[in-house]
């Protein structure tokens, strides 16, 4: 079970078709993670062209999970896994989600969710076979949140109004399939910064850097997504900062990146604030766009001791009908302090083993990960259940993890020679 596995293809037991990718992983295994993103896309958002009934989404959703399960499994019919301090924590967080939920205080969509984050942690476990350090699943990251996005780019094409509708202040959402602003701002930042790390790194050509880079930002920029823009900017500082010793083309970028945001700070400084405001007063702005009033009253309401340490069970991350909006609460309110305590370590447990890491392209990206996660984690909710998020940090997971041994080569053994009687009579003599 937590065997270091060898980086090379083990055909028994795989799926036909399932051959070796170019580091050793399964083709399939692209698969399953794109599967993974479906699934946490979510079913709520905004109303698109063609009237989707949430039924079917949900159906769609689910059964992208049921999926994921079923072809990581059948790829990995041995159920061989890593050892994964970031998988065991899951583990932990689930059984600590099932006793909450047990109680049925959220109602039996408490278990449903039960049985969706089981599903996912379960996937996450057979996949960790493939976790070597290696920038194989970032690849498959930056394809998987591409493709929604680039789903979100035809919806504005085929219809601007849908996409910039007036119930969301003309900012982004998905046309096609239901994304908020938040969603479509957090995956295109994801993606610009991982880009932006493999440029640094010389793991990818400009041209492919560009055809991903700039639909993202443009796409980020019309989302007025502060969250994901300063998780953005803050978690490629400190990504880029780890680089800084030992390569010269971070230090190189990073001047130039630091030169022209000085640049663009005071010329388009009216611009900029306009953007960042969106049009919000002053009084709305400072409360968070009335998130506080919530966590307030989330921290007010009386609890049991009980409540207290295990939470009311896995829900729709809402008090009072209104979104919580921030990991922290949402995992106190569903999961108690003991959850609070398990998504802590989690971030902690990530994070300090990336600073024990030596530098390098994946350390890097995976400090990007956790950093932006840290910081989204105070105005969006996630870390508590099947989420994008937690996505984010299992790449961030796998990065982090030592290179599997290779096997020791076994060597043909020596054919014994006969040695007559009278020969080994003569050697004792």
């Amino acid at each position: 079970m937590g065997e270091n596995l060898t980086r090379g293809p083990d055909t028994a037991g795989t799926l036909p078709g399932a051959e070796a990718g170019p580091a050793g992983t399964p083709r399939i295994v692209g698969i399953v993670w794109g599967l993974l993103v479906l699934n946490t896309l979510g079913s709520a958002g905004a109303k698109t062209i063609v009237p989707l009934p949430r039924s079917l989404i949900q159906m769609v959703t689910m059964g992208s999970l049921v999926a994921a399960f079923a072809l990581a499994l059948a790829v990995n019919q041995r159920v061989r896994v890593r050892s994964s301090a970031y998988v065991l924590l899951l583990t932990l967080l689930l059984v600590s989600s099932v006793i909450s939920s047990a109680s049925l205080e959220s109602g039996m969509g408490a278990l449903f969710r039960c049985f969706r984050l089981t599903l996912f942690v379960g996937t996450l476990w057979l996949l960790s076979r493939w976790w070597d350090g290696s920038l194989t699943f970032v690849r498959h990251h930056i394809r998987a949140y591409f493709a929604v996005l680039g789903s979100v780019a035809l919806g504005l094409v085929v219809s601007p109004g849908k996409a910039l509708p007036g119930l969301y202040g003309g900012r982004l959402v998905g046309a096609l399939w239901p994304l908020t602003p938040p969603q479509i701002g957090q995956y295109a930042a994801v993606i610009i910064g991982l880009t932006v790390l493999l440029v640094i790194g010389r793991r990818t050509d400009r041209t492919s850097a560009v055809l991903v880079i700039v639909p993202s930002l443009v796409l980020l920029a019309l989302t007025h997504t502060r969250t994901a823009t300063l998780g953005l900017l803050l978690g490629l500082t400190l990504a880029i900062g780890s680089l800084m010793l030992n390569s010269a083309v971070a230090r190189r970028f990073f001047t130039w990146a630091v030169l022209i945001s000085v640049v663009a700070a005071v010329g388009f400084a009216s611009a900029l604030q306009t953007w960042f405001l969106r049009g919000q007063s002053q009084e709305n702005f400072s409360s968070l766009t009335g998130r506080a009033k919530v966590w307030n009253a989330l921290l007010a309401e009386p609890r049991s001791a009980a409540e207290k340490a295990f939470g009311v069970g896995l829900g729709d991350k809402s008090f009072g009908g209104l979104p919580i909006d921030n990991s922290w609460l949402a995992v106190y309110n569903e999961q108690g302090l003991i959850g609070v305590t398990l998504v802590a370590a989690i971030i902690v447990v990530l994070g300090g083993v990336a600073l024990l890491r030596p530098p390098s392209l994946q350390r890097a990206c995976a400090i990007f990960l956790i950093s932006y996660c840290a910081i989204a984690s105070y105005t969006e909710a996630g870390l508590g259940d099947a989420s994008p998020y937690l996505l984010h940090l299992a790449l961030a997971a796998s990065l982090l993890a030592a290179p599997a041994r290779a096997a020791p080569l076994a060597l043909p053994e020596a054919p014994r020679r006969h040695v007559p009687r009278w020969a080994r009579r003569s050697e004792v003599t």
